[in-house]
């Protein structure tokens, strides 16, 4: 398995991960105090998903595919931080941009 495939599965784990917590903390799940502490790991799994978009890009890229085809999906989840968590704007972008990483990993593949 090359290198930007393996960028590529961490990634989607990771993705898929955060759009669970993200879940989790969007219908309130959890007590009070628990609730706090998930929004620090929900923002580190974000963090974590941004860089693992940008590496497999750059991975992509390096082996000679076309890395641009995840650049969407890095300008979607860069402008996640313009939408206000517990809204709808948030998770509808939030699956827009897992939808966007899933084209462009199957583009990059």
């Amino acid at each position: 398995m090359s290198a930007h495939h393996l960028s590529l599965l961490v990634t989607g784990a990771l993705l898929a991960a955060l759009l669970r917590l993200g879940w989790y903390l969007q219908r309130g799940l959890g007590g009070p105090g628990r609730r706090e502490g998930d929004r620090w790991v929900h923002h580190a799994l974000f963090l974590g998903v941004c860089v693992g978009v940008g590496l497999s890009g750059a991975l992509a890229w390096r082996a000679g595919g076309s890395g641009a085809a995840l650049l969407p999906a890095l300008a979607l989840l860069l402008s996640m931080p313009r939408t206000r968590p517990g809204r709808a704007d948030h998770w509808q972008r939030a699956l827009l941009c897992t939808a966007a990483f899933g084209v462009g990993a199957w583009a990059v593949w």
